[in-house]
């Protein structure tokens, strides 16, 4: 397995100036997995397979489950519970950079144990998106051949468990983090030296005398783009200029997806920090579409002639061919 994916699977209830919907297709793992999906599609790299690894709840219609076959996603580490699917309620004002979080149920998703099928055991990479640290440290203690690992999080496991995320951003190489998150855990309101501190290790529990963090730290900035920082230099990308603004929901998590697709050419070179940036850039091209429709519709019906213009575009507009 090339890409395996462990987090949430969900349903979300969004508002947002252009209106409001309801139990739609959500979580990290959805939108992150949908989002690689459509890169190794694109790619033409049939044996690309992306696996998804979360917990469902009874409730999960199998429209959701059979949306998510047709977009080529293994589902063989989906597991079930008697509780309700986890549930996401928000809502966006003004420039929609944020979200406020109206209710988070994480339900099933409290019973998640993520032990990935037999097959897929040591995947090529490995991203731990937003479930528990908890489930990130047991899934990257039973992978550690994995060539690349990586993870994001949300304010709920700041909250909750920061000793356990940060036991976890010393196993992976990359953190992919909110602008936000990146400043809450650095506790500085710049976000670069928040982010130093957090690869220091200095701002994580336990500071510099319990280890390093991650080798590489993404930064999501919504509008306002993206920053890398890397062993090797910092990269800066600005966001696709959309006038098209109406569900920013699950952007970090199509960003994340995208980037990490355009990883797996690279059998774990990461420190090719040109490649890195090509795949920065698929990225920030690929979570402009997201926006542009509520919840998973504009990544699952997106086509290649329309992605390869917008990104033929962006890369003119940015100066890079």
């Amino acid at each position: 397995m090339e890409l395996v994916i462990i987090g949430s699977m969900g349903y979300d209830d969004i508002q947002s100036p252009s209106g409001r919907t309801s139990g739609v297709l959500g979580g990290s793992a959805v939108y992150s997995g949908l989002s690689a999906a459509f890169h190794a599609r694109d790619m033409g790299q049939e044996k690309l397979s992306v696996g998804i690894v979360s917990i469902v709840g009874s409730d999960f219609d199998s429209e959701s489950e059979e949306k998510l076959i047709r977009a080529g996603l293994r589902l063989d580490g989906m597991q079930k519970s008697e509780k309700p699917t986890f549930r996401w309620s928000g809502k966006y004002e003004g420039s929609m950079d944020h979200a406020v979080t109206i209710s988070t149920e994480v339900n099933a998703l409290s019973d998640l144990v993520p032990v990935l099928p037999t097959s897929w055991k040591n995947p090529q990479i490995l991203f731990c998106s937003s479930a528990s640290p908890e489930s990130q440290n047991l899934v990257l203690d039973a992978n550690q051949g994995s060539l690349v690992t990586a993870l994001d999080t949300f304010q709920l496991w700041i909250e909750k468990d920061f000793p356990g995320l940060s036991v976890a951003l010393r196993k992976v190489d990359i953190a992919i983090f909110n602008e936000d998150e990146v400043i809450t855990i650095g506790k500085h309101p710049n976000y670069i030296v928040s982010a130093s501190k957090i690869m220091s290790g200095e701002n994580l529990h336990g500071g510099i005398l319990a280890g390093r963090g991650p080798e590489c730290l993404i930064v999501k900035r919504g509008s306002s783009g993206c920053v890398c920082i890397h062993s090797e230099g910092i990269i800066t990308l600005p966001a696709y200029p959309s006038e098209n603004v109406v569900d920013p929901t699950g952007c970090g998590d199509v960003f994340a997806g995208a980037f990490l697709a355009q990883l797996t050419p690279l059998e774990g070179r990461i420190g090719d920090i040109e490649s890195m940036r090509r795949a920065l850039i698929h990225a920030t091209v690929t979570s402009s579409f997201n926006i542009e429709t509520f919840g998973t519709d504009a990544i699952c019906e997106l086509k290649r002639g329309k992605y390869r213009a917008r990104l033929d575009s962006y890369r003119r507009m940015v100066g890079i061919i």
